[in-house]
């Protein structure tokens, strides 16, 4: 059997989403263990000023392409931009551009998408929705395609406890809901919304869900797959482990609590937390796409590309964090880093409030005063919205089945299992979780490791601050009480007269 390289080999592959967190790993996990791939044509969109190429020159700078410039210099030689907007009519694509690919391309990824929880349903329909139609119109004409992979989400039905590896009925018709959108005011959509998406916490996995029905439904005679991730973290270990360039979801999460702004989460400490590796997902994905090549499905193959399956880990086990980010703490650290974890979010509130919102307004009070423009307590309300819109996945579980994503590992060649290693089984949770926290000090916030010893006096700092001020508050409370209480006053003199 044809290994992934061999398969990928003198292939042209289309990418939307190239520019996003998952996207960028898969365009240099092509690159890399591809080496013989052809071409990779981006679809890029011109973005405040900056034309699509010099948005993949940014691209490859960052420090994810380091292992691979080292390999293969010449490796941009591959990478084509074109100029397209996913808003458009016909994805924005010239009619040149649009020959060309359908002419060339053999393989599609379409990983665009808003990830946006609180997107506007009417906005989220056209970026999850009506661009896979644009899609597949597209790919319609393509006369060499050998396979579409469109990337979903695992919570797409997650109005479902048990979910499995099909394409669910819709919520409502598609088509019907497409054509109302365009004609409701915001305001009736926006009053409509909670009505429509039902079961589902938002408009984000509503949307995903009927882009999978369209998908299937609109492809038909294509040859697609279907790959869900669920929550998508750091690279586990390939092209090097830690590495996130982003604070989306629970990335945001971890970095809220590393600089001491979250200081109550909303969880059930028991829940399973889906957390995925973004390596592993792409991994996923590329073999998806040769298994889907290669055995020619009569149906469309979907995979749940999960963790919960093969090696579960629950919210507890991330409060290992702590100790991480205090034994690297970053260098914005606000407070020291600690988390309450509780189910209530009237307990979270408080929390958030005592914890996070008072010495917020405080600094900004001081912020004022010395002429700076305060954005404490905006950062922390920024947080707390962030937790709130989260706690949907943090207090409920699902149990999806993998037997696709088994099969999938099963067959592949034995020369492909280092490369693309997609068993989950190895994965040491607590490793992985202390490289997430120090690749969001490394690659999100840009700390240079060699400042972590004044990192580290920072936090000590904090400590003797904090030690010293709930001192003060003792001592006053107890002069308070000495004042006021006879009952405090006898039993000060007892605790003297015994200790001296």
């Amino acid at each position: 059997m044809a290994t992934i390289p061999e398969v990928y080999a003198g292939k042209s592959v289309l990418i939307t989403g190239a520019t996003g967190f998952i996207g960028k790993v898969l365009v240099e996990k092509l690159l890399r263990c591809c080496p013989d791939v052809k071409s990779l044509y981006l679809l890029v969109r011109p973005k405040a000023g900056q034309a699509p190429s010099a948005r993949v020159e940014e691209l490859v700078k960052c420090r994810l392409f380091e292992k691979l410039k080292s390999e293969q210099p010449n490796f941009e030689d591959k990478i084509i931009p074109v100029s397209s907007d996913m808003l458009e009519p016909k994805l924005g694509l010239n009619e040149e551009n649009a020959k060309i690919l359908q002419q060339n391309v053999n393989i599609v990824f379409h990983v665009a998408a808003t990830i946006k929880f609180d997107e506007k349903l009417d906005l989220s329909l056209k970026l999850n929705v009506v661009t896979i139609q644009k899609m597949l119109q597209l790919c319609q004409g393509m006369k060499q395609l050998e396979v579409f992979v469109h990337v979903s989400t695992a919570y797409a039905n997650c109005d479902r406890s048990h979910i499995d590896e099909v394409v669910y009925p819709p919520p409502v018709d598609p088509y019907k809901l497409m054509y109302s959108t365009e004609w409701m005011s915001d305001e009736m959509i926006t009053m409509l919304t909670p009505k429509i998406i039902g079961n589902r916490p938002n408009t984000y996995t509503f949307t995903k869900s009927i882009a999978e029905y369209v998908f299937v439904e609109e492809g038909a005679g294509l040859p697609l797959c279907i790959v869900r991730p669920s929550i998508v973290g750091a690279t586990w270990k390939d092209p090097f482990p830690g590495w996130i360039d982003n604070y989306n979801g629970i990335s945001g999460l971890f970095i809220a609590t590393g600089t001491g702004m979250l200081r109550a989460v909303i969880a059930d400490a028991d829940t399973v937390a889906d957390l995925t590796p973004v390596d592993y997902v792409v991994n996923m994905m590329i073999g998806a796409g040769w298994h889907t090549i290669i055995h020619k499905p009569n149906t469309v193959p979907i995979y749940n590309c999960v963790s919960s399956a093969t090696n579960p880990t629950r919210y507890r086990d991330c409060n290992v964090m702590i100790d991480y980010y205090q034994k690297t703490p970053l260098e914005s650290t606000f407070r020291r880093p600690y988390v309450y974890w509780t189910s209530h979010p009237w307990v979270f509130s408080y929390w958030n409030f005592i914890g996070c919102k008072i010495p917020c307004m405080v600094t900004d009070l001081c912020l004022k005063l010395i002429g700076k423009k305060p954005r404490m307590v905006r950062v922390c309300d920024r947080i707390a919205k962030s937790m709130y819109t989260l706690k949907y996945f943090t207090q409920n579980d699902w149990v999806w089945s993998n037997r696709n994503c088994e099969a999938l590992m099963n067959a592949l060649p034995d020369a492909d299992r280092k490369d693309f290693f997609l068993d989950l089984r190895p994965l040491d949770w607590n490793e992985y979780l202390e490289t997430y926290c120090v690749g969001t000090k490394q690659y999100v916030l840009n700390e240079d490791l060699a400042a972590l010893p004044a990192a580290k006096r920072h936090i000590t700092k904090l400590r003797n601050i904090r030690w010293v001020f709930n001192t003060v508050v003792l001592v006053a409370l107890w002069r308070v009480l000495i004042a006021k209480s006879e009952l405090a006053r006898n039993t000060l003199d007892l605790v003297l007269n015994l200790s001296f």
